[in-house]
C-alpha cells in the first residue's frame, strides 16, 4: 500500500481501483456479507475458486458486500469486457460449472440473471461511468435493469453507496468510487467551522434513533472545553430484526472511517472508537482491516494528507447489551465499567468518555458525512423533507415478499415501502401493521398507510424512526402478543439501574403475559397507561422512557384485540394458546387421516372416511392439524 499525501497520489490509488472495477478480463463478484453467507455464498465462492483453478481460467474473482435485496442471495455478478454487469440470484455451488461454462463460451445469457447494471454511478464525483460502450448487446437486452425491479426502483443509495459494488477489503475500489476525496477537500480547503456549517446547512440528524441535528452537535463537541476529545461511532445495533449497520461496516468500511476522519477534524479531537458488538464477526475483521489500510495508507495516524492533522482509530467489541446502544452507557462500557447510563443533564458533548467531550454518532451515521462534505450541504438537503433530509436505511423484514435492506428518502409513503419495495404480503394476506423504531418503537395500523416515513411523523404517530427496524406483521399477527413480546425483551435488557424502567417494564410484562394467558381483568388497560406515563417520566436514559412503546402504541391502534382478550377470553388471530381452540367441522371432515398421522400427541381420534374428533385434553394447539388439512375442515375458536 502506497502512501498517500496528495491529490495526485489519491488519483493513483483511484485508476489502480477502477481497473478492479472495470476489468479488462472477466471478473466474478460474490456477495459476502453476513445474509449472503447465511444464504450459501461462502460454498459458491469456494466453488467458484475451484473451477476457475482446475481450468486454468484468467478470470478474477472477488467478493463484495450486500447489495440490500437478502431474498434473493446468494448474489452472484459476472463483469465482462462489452458486456453490461450481470447479477445471478440464488446460486449454487451445483451451478457454478455451468456459469463457467457459460463465461467461458460468452454467453452469459445461458443462466437467466436477476438484473443486469449498464452503468456504474460515482455519487461523490456525480458522474457515471459505463460497463460498455454502444448499444446492450443482443442477448442482454431482455434483463430487466436494475432500477427497474421494483425493489430498487425508488431507492436512492447515499449511505449504502458503495455496498455490493466493492471488495471491501480493497481500498482503491473505495478511493475509485470517489473514496477520502471529502477528506481531502475537508483537510485542505476547508476550516473546522466550514465542516460543520456544511453539515449543518445538509439537515443530517442521527441515523441511530435520537435524531439530534449532528452539526449542531458537532459544533458543540468543538466548543467544550478541553485539549482531549473523542469521537465515538456506535455500531453495537442490538434491536431485533435490524442489520443496516452490520451491512455497513461489512460492506464499506472505509465510508466509516473517513466520516469519522472528518468529524475528529471538525471537533478537534485525535482519538476515536468504534464500539461494535462482538456478534458481528465479519464487521469487526472488516472495520479492522480497513484501519490496518488507512494507516499504512498514512490516512490515519499522524501528518493525514501532509496537513499536520493527526488522528487513529482503536475497535472496542461490546458483549452485546441492548443498553449499550444508549450513548451514556456505552461510554461507561467502554471505560471498563457495567454499561449502565447515566442522568443527561450532563452532556456527552461536554463531559462524555473519560468525562472529556465526546462526539457519538451511529455507523449510518458517519457513512453520509463524505457524500455531504463532497457533494454539499445543500445537494443533501434537497433529498428528502423538510426537518428530514437525506436518506434512510431501514431493515426490511417479517411478513413481507422481499426481505432486505432499503433505502429511501425521508418522507416516502409508507405504502410505497410495504407494497413497492417489499413487494407485499406473502400468500396475499392483508397487511396489518408495522413496527418501527426497535424494540421500544411503536405499532403503526394499515390504516396509516400513507404516512410519511420522516421523524416527525413516526413520532406523532406513536413510534419512532430509531436505528431504522421495520418489522411487518399480516392479519395472522396478534398484537397483544407483539406488545407481550418487545415488552419481554426489554424487560431481559434493562441494565436494572433506575427503579422505573426495572420495576415498571417487569410489572408491564406480567400483566401482558396474564392477558394473553386469559386472566387478564377489567382495568388492566387503564393500569398500563398510568404506568407508561411513569416510566416515561421517570427513567433515567431514552431507552426506560421509550419502553412502553409498543404497549401504548398497540393499545391506540388496536384495542379491540386487548378487549377481545380480557372480556371474551378470545384471541382474534388465533395466536395466543390459552386463547384457542381447534375443532374438527363434521361436515367437511372426509375422515382421510392426515391430520390424525400428523398431530405429535395422538390427539385427534376416529375411522377412516368418518369424521373425526379433536381431544381437547391433549391438544398443545400446534396448529400442524389445520396446516395439513386439504378440506378446511379445523376450525379455530
Amino acid at each position: 500500500m502506497s502512501t498517500i499525501n496528495t491529490w495526485d497520489d489519491l488519483n493513483k490509488a483511484a485508476k489502480r481501483g477502477l481497473a478492479r472495477l472495470l476489468p479488462a478480463k472477466v471478473k466474478i463478484v460474490v456477495g459476502m456479507a453476513t445474509s449472503g453467507i447465511a444464504s450459501g455464498a461462502q460454498a459458491v465462492y469456494d466453488a467458484l475458486a475451484k473451477e476457475i483453478a482446475n481450468r486454468g481460467l484468467d478470470i478474477v474473482l472477488s467478493k463484495a458486500g450486500s447489495m440490500g435485496m437478502d431474498c434473493i442471495e446468494p448474489i452472484v455478478d459476472v463483469i465482462a469486457p462489452g458486456k453490461p454487469r450481470l447479477s445471478f440470484s440464488k446460486m449454487t455451488a451445483k451451478m457454478v460449472p455451468i456459469l463457467i461454462d457459460r463465461v467461458v463460451n460468452g454467453d452469459l445469457n445461458g443462466i437467466q440473471p436477476a438484473y443486469r447494471m449498464d452503468e456504474m454511478e460515482l455519487l461523490l464525483q456525480g458522474e457515471k461511468k459505463a460497463y460498455f460502450s454502444g448499444s446492450v448487446p443482443v442477448d442482454c437486452s431482455g434483463i430487466p435493469q436494475i432500477n427497474e425491479l421494483p425493489f430498487y426502483r425508488k431507492q436512492v443509495k447515499i449511505a449504502l453507496r458503495n455496498c455490493g459494488m466493492i471488495d471491501p477489503e480493497n481500498m482503491d475500489e473505495y478511493i475509485a468510487r470517489g473514496g477520502y476525496t471529502a477528506l481531502h477537500k475537508a483537510l485542505t480547503t476547508m476550516s473546522p467551522e466550514d465542516v460543520i456549517l456544511e453539515v449543518k446547512t445538509s439537515g443530517l440528524r442521527g441515523r441511530g434513533g435520537g435524531g439530534f441535528p449532528t452539526g449542531t452537535k458537532w459544533e458543540s463537541c468543538r466548543r467544550a472545553e478541553g485539549e482531549i476529545k473523542y469521537v465515538i461511532c456506535n455500531g453495537d445495533e442490538g434491536d431485533p430484526g435490524a442489520y443496516m449497520d452490520r451491512s455497513l461496516m461489512e460492506g464499506d468500511p472505509h465510508s466509516v472511517l473517513e466520516g469519522m476522519i472528518i468529524g475528529a477534524y471538525a471537533i478537534g479531537a485525535h482519538e476515536g472508537y468504534i464500539y461494535v458488538r462482538n456478534e458481528y464477526p465479519l464487521a469487526v475483521a472488516n472495520l479492522q482491516h480497513a484501519i490496518g489500510q488507512a494507516r499504512e495508507a498514512g490516512l490515519l495516524g499522524k501528518n493525514i494528507l501532509g496537513t499536520g492533522f493527526e488522528f487513529d482509530i482503536k475497535i472496542a467489541k461490546g458483549a452485546g447489551a441492548f443498553v449499550c446502544g444508549e450513548s451514556t452507557a456505552l461510554m461507561a462500557s467502554l471505560e471498563g465499567k457495567a454499561g449502565e447510563p447515566r442522568a443527561k443533564y450532563i452532556h456527552t458533548v461536554e463531559q462524555g468518555l473519560w468525562n472529556r467531550p465526546s462526539n457519538l454518532n451511529n455507523v449510518e451515521t458517519w457513512a453520509n458525512v463524505p457524500v455531504i462534505i463532497a457533494r454539499g450541504g445543500q445537494w443533501f438537503s434537497g433529498i428528502g423533507v423538510k426537518h428530514s433530509t437525506g436518506t434512510k436505511v431501514f431493515s426490511l423484514v417479517g411478513k413481507i415478499n422481499n426481505i432486505g435492506l432499503v433505502e429511501v428518502p425521508m418522507g416516502i409513503p409508507l405504502k410505497d415501502i410495504i407494497y413497492e419495495i417489499g413487494g407485499g404480503i406473502p400468500g396475499g394476506r392483508k397487511f396489518k401493521a408495522v413496527q418501527t423504531g426497535g424494540p421500544s418503537g411503536g405499532c403503526i395500523p394499515d390504516t396509516m398507510i400513507d404516512l410519511p416515513v420522516d421523524f416527525d411523523s413516526l413520532w406523532e404517530a406513536g413510534s419512532m424512526m430509531g436505528s431504522g427496524g421495520m418489522i411487518v406483521m399480516d392479519d395472522k399477527t396478534c398484537m397483544v402478543d407483539i406488545a407481550r413480546y418487545f415488552i419481554e425483551f426489554l424487560v431481559s435488557e434493562s441494565c436494572g439501574k433506575c427503579v422505573p424502567c426495572r420495576e415498571g417494564i417487569y410489572r408491564m410484562n406480567e400483566i401482558l403475559q396474564d392477558i394473553c394467558a386469559g386472566k387478564g381483568r377489567r382495568g388492566d388497560l387503564e393500569l398500563l397507561g398510568r404506568m407508561a406515563e411513569a416510566i416515561k417520566d421517570g427513567s433515567l436514559c431514552a431507552l426506560g422512557g421509550s419502553a412502553p412503546n409498543p404497549v401504548l402504541s398497540t393499545i391506540r391502534y388496536f384495542r379491540s384485540e386487548y378487549d377481545a382478550h380480557i372480556r371474551s377470553k378470545k384471541c382474534p388471530a388465533g395466536v395466543c394458546k390459552a386463547l384457542i381452540q381447534y375443532n374438527i367441522d363434521k361436515e367437511k371432515c372426509t375422515g382421510c387421516m392426515a391430520c390424525a398421522k400428523k398431530c405429535p400427541v395422538e390427539a385427534i381420534s376416529g375411522e377412516r372416511k368418518k369424521a373425526h374428533e379433536i381431544d381437547q385434553a391433549k391438544c398443545i394447539k400446534c396448529g400442524v392439524c389445520m396446516e395439513t388439512c386439504k378440506f378446511d375442515a379445523i376450525t379455530l375458536s
